[in-house]
């Protein structure tokens, strides 16, 4: 298992941000969560990852890769790797 922390950007109203909170739960890998309407940081840091765009979520691993409004089940395989065991 890698060294956590999973760096979870989003907000509290998207859609596609409370179904990867969802999968994170069912998998039991924890993250840390940034509210990008309540932190203009990360809203900045979410815009440079995305060429300037404000699109979530963003989620960043431990080892560098990023992924962004990813579908349940790229996130399910890429989660796998950050699994308590």
């Amino acid at each position: 298992m890698e060294t956590l922390p999973i760096k979870f950007y989003g907000t509290t109203w998207c859609g596609d941000c409370r179904r990867a909170k969802a999968v994170f739960a069912e998998m039991n890998v924890p993250y840390l969560w940034f509210d990008i309407d309540q932190n203009p940081q990360a809203a900045e840091f979410v815009k440079q990852v995305n060429r300037g765009l404000c699109r979530v979520p963003t989620i960043i691993f431990p080892d560098g890769t990023i992924l962004v409004e990813p579908d349940s089940e790229s996130l399910r395989a890429k989660l796998r790797n950050f699994q308590p065991k």
